[in-house]
């Protein structure tokens, strides 16, 4: 046996040992992921202390950015919900497209505020959006809450100005403009199938639990006379995406030396935004709605409880992420892919999969996977950068499972168990990369 098919076989079998020790013997995942990762980095040749290193290495890098983004996030849903804001903003949804409809409305609010932000920073956003309108509409957590993950995964992986499509689009030599018109082509469609259409099947297949304890903190007060106005609800979540925006149309318009495009990459950055809008809802959905200082740090130390084992997991499953990184496994899925010898659309997409699966981790499979092709498809006349970075998105969004933050992110905050987060988010994953390359390579029939 190969080294290559060697390290195949240790990963395939330290995810299979994750699942059976967290869905079978109910072991906290926390443990479990710590217990797992360093199990397949010895087994895979490396070091004891450097797969213990690693470990370490991939939970610091996956908080550092993570828990200052559910933390203030979740501060800050605390807010729009405490205050009725989120009942204020679900009302028109609900009214306009009706209770049967609203997981649409869902999707498309989702697949519009993703665009500029990051997939964790919406997530956080639109969470109590997701409560308040399942416990508005009596609908299922899972019915509302696949959509917003759909829209959000949709334009994270295939959709510029995220960091991973730029950096395949500079790969590629692609057009940002056309890039972007063609990923709506795609994304929309791919988003709907994976979305609304996926999560109204499988809503009435999944039981969860009576009570959720984040959706608790979300609750919020629904006496309209003393809600926020509909305007100043809107423009409170949405002040981290008008920053982020306007740092992305800085980068375009001014000059790398403008002091005005540092200042605004500043107050752009993703934790700086969050922050800014943060300390905003204090006053516009606290003392404006007269919340005194003491009910406002109430709020923010009583949702924070909850977040701790979100983020213990979140931090294990990088962790695992990087001990499958540095063990070689990645490089091992990639030499495999590469001697398929298939066109450069379908070699982009499986590249991008197989790292994705592997890794866990959509950036670093579109980011890999751009590096691998785009030398191959060079060589290969016609084929269009372009859809090279969608196909290449697509694959990178692809089944994620247990060695990816997102996959605890979801279970956590829509308290499911391994199992049920296997069939909803993994299986919506797995639709956006198999709808997305579908829609690719239909379209490359036109362009």
């Amino acid at each position: 046996m190969t080294a290559d098919a060697r390290l195949l076989l240790h990963a395939l079998a330290a995810v299979a040992a994750l699942i059976v020790l967290i869905a079978r013997f109910k072991l906290h995942p926390f443990v479990a992921l710590i217990s797992v990762s360093l199990a397949m980095g010895v087994a895979a040749g490396m070091a004891p202390i450097a797969a213990v290193k690693a470990f370490q290495d991939g939970v610091g890098s996956s908080l550092g950015f993570i828990a200052i983004v559910v933390g203030l996030g979740t501060m800050l849903g605390k807010m729009v919900a405490e205050s009725g804001g989120a009942a204020r903003i679900a009302t028109p949804l609900i009214d306009l497209f009706g209770e049967r409809r609203v997981h649409w409305a869902i999707m498309f609010v989702a697949f519009i505020v993703g665009i500029p932000v990051f997939f964790q920073v919406g997530f956080v956003l639109l969470i109590p959006l997701v409560f308040t309108v399942a416990r508005r509409t009596g609908m299922s957590l899972v019915k509302i809450g696949i959509p917003l993950v759909a829209g959000l995964s949709v334009v994270h992986g295939m959709v510029p100005p995220h960091p991973a499509a730029m950096l395949a689009v500079g790969t590629y030599q692609a057009d940002v403009g056309r890039t972007i018109l063609y990923a709506l082509l795609v994304g929309l469609p791919t988003a709907a199938l994976a979305g609304p259409v996926f999560a109204a099947w499988v809503a009435p297949r999944i039981v969860l639990p009576p009570v959720n304890p984040l959706a608790a903190q979300f609750e919020g007060r629904t006496d309209a006379d003393r809600m926020p106005g509909f305007g100043i609800s809107v423009f409170t979540v949405m002040v981290p995406v008008l920053l982020m925006l306007l740092a992305s149309a800085a980068e375009v318009a001014l000059d790398e030396t403008s002091t005005a495009r540092s200042a605004f990459r500043f107050v752009g950055h993703p934790i700086v935004a969050l922050l800014l809008a943060l300390l905003f809802s204090f006053w516009s959905l606290g003392t404006a709605r007269q919340f005194t200082r003491d009910d406002v740090l109430r709020f923010c130390n009583d949702c924070l409880g909850p977040t701790a084992t979100i983020l213990l997991v979140i931090g294990a499953g990088g962790g695992f992420n990087q001990v499958l990184l540095q063990s070689g496994v990645g490089r091992a899925i990639a030499n495999v892919a590469i001697g398929s010898h298939a066109s450069p659309l379908l070699l982009a997409w499986m590249v991008a999969a197989l790292i994705r699966v592997a890794t866990g981790s959509a950036t670093v499979a579109m980011t890999t996977a751009a590096g691998i092709v785009a030398p191959i498809a060079v060589l290969v006349p016609g084929t269009s950068a372009e859809l090279l970075v969608l196909a290449t998105g697509a694959g990178s969004l692809v089944l994620s499972h247990v060695n990816d933050a997102g996959f605890w992110l979801i279970k956590e905050f829509f308290n499911m168990s391994v199992p049920q987060t296997l069939k909803t988010w993994t299986v919506a994953e797995t639709i956006i990369g198999v709808a997305g390359l579908g829609f690719t390579v239909l379209l490359s029939q036109f362009v």
